[in-house]
């Protein structure tokens, strides 16, 4: 919180509350004075003098408050600073007023007031404390808040970053392994993949920074990956990638197709040798960016599937730590196809 705007806020309700206290404190009592027939620049004079006293003595306390906020014990304190500071004021006003005033009547007269005066005063100076204290315990509640809010942010961009490194190690350490592989028997293929990945890396880097990009972007980034696999598995892997042009414009987190294309790739060519498509198709309606990824699947399949489960879990923790949305990611197992639908608000 930037503490200039803070505190010119804060002096300018000081000031503004004092000046609010010496008009009307001089307005009444000059027209209480003159309503009970007392001369009219005597009246002024007293009033003058008084708002003046009463004012300075609502200033103290009021920047005093200004860097004190009391807690439960400390509020004593206050009290007793303000009975203290009405008995000054109206000892200042009586000292003041006979320097002011020679009519000796009217004098004895503001020596028999004076506990009224001490009584207003009081009232007057709690009155400003207490709008003090209001905005001392408002503007610590919103700092609070703003703490709050800031280490909230903090620990999810840590972790939204956590599962976006998370995606690389296992896809990086697979293309190297083909790499090495590929360097005997087909090195032109093996200088190819190596291209392929270092441009795939480099668009990575490129988007570490951003939380959101168009899905155009996206879709080029997933070429790259899918260029890689295909060098991978051969005429096994074949892909069929189909979007909606107005949708290319729309947004959505930075590589979220990624985990679960690989997914499909993993579990789709997982105990064939045949030839496995695998499908993405991106539409949108509703303000609704909806991306729906298909591949091959067996459920009669006895053999364990070996994996993490990083993919699903990971994108559906980014979608939700992003939206704040649980709904956002969805799963259908046919006999045959397994289908991950993720959706995208357009905000």
């Amino acid at each position: 919180m930037n503490d200039i705007p803070y505190t010119s806020s804060r002096q300018r309700l000081i000031n503004i509350s004092c000046f609010i206290i010496w008009i009307i404190y001089a307005f009444v009592q000059t027209a209480l004075l003159w309503w009970f027939e007392v001369d009219f620049n005597l009246a002024l004079n007293d009033s003058l003098v008084s708002a003046t006293a009463t004012s300075l003595c609502c200033y103290v306390i009021a920047n005093a408050l200004n860097h004190y906020l009391p807690r439960r014990k400390g509020y004593f304190y206050i009290v007793v600073w303000g009975l203290v500071l009405a008995a000054i004021s109206v000892s200042l006003d009586r000292w003041i007023l006979q320097y002011v005033i020679y009519d000796k009547g009217y004098l004895s007269h503001i020596d028999l007031s004076l506990p009224l005066r001490f009584f207003i005063n009081v009232l007057l100076i709690a009155w400003i404390a207490m709008i003090n204290i209001l905005w001392n315990i408002q503007q610590e509640h919103k700092e609070n808040e703003q703490r709050k809010a800031d280490a909230e942010r903090l620990a999810r961009e840590a972790e939204l970053y956590n599962l976006r490194q998370q995606l690389q190690p296992h896809f990086l350490f697979n293309s190297l392994n083909s790499i090495i592989a590929l360097i005997g028997r087909k090195p032109e293929e093996a200088r190819n993949m190596t291209f392929q990945l270092s441009d795939f890396l480099r668009g990575t880097l490129r988007k570490d920074d951003q939380q959101l990009i168009a899905l155009k972007d996206e879709l080029e980034h997933l070429q790259l990956y899918l260029a890689i696999e295909k060098v991978r598995f051969g005429h096994r892997l074949e892909t069929q990638v189909t979007y909606d042009e107005e949708c290319l414009a729309k947004t959505l987190p930075a590589m979220i197709m990624q985990p679960l294309v690989e997914n499909a790739i993993k579990y789709g060519l997982y105990d064939t040798t045949e030839k496995v498509t695998i499908g993405v198709a991106c539409s949108c309606h509703n303000h609704m960016l909806q991306i729906q990824i298909e591949n091959p699947y067996d459920s009669q399949s006895n053999k364990p599937r070996r994996g993490t489960g990083f993919g699903l879990r990971g994108v559906q923790r980014r979608l939700y730590l992003l939206f704040g949305r649980t709904d956002l990611l969805e799963t259908q197992a046919t006999t045959h196809i397994f289908t991950s639908i993720i959706k995208i608000p357009q905000l």
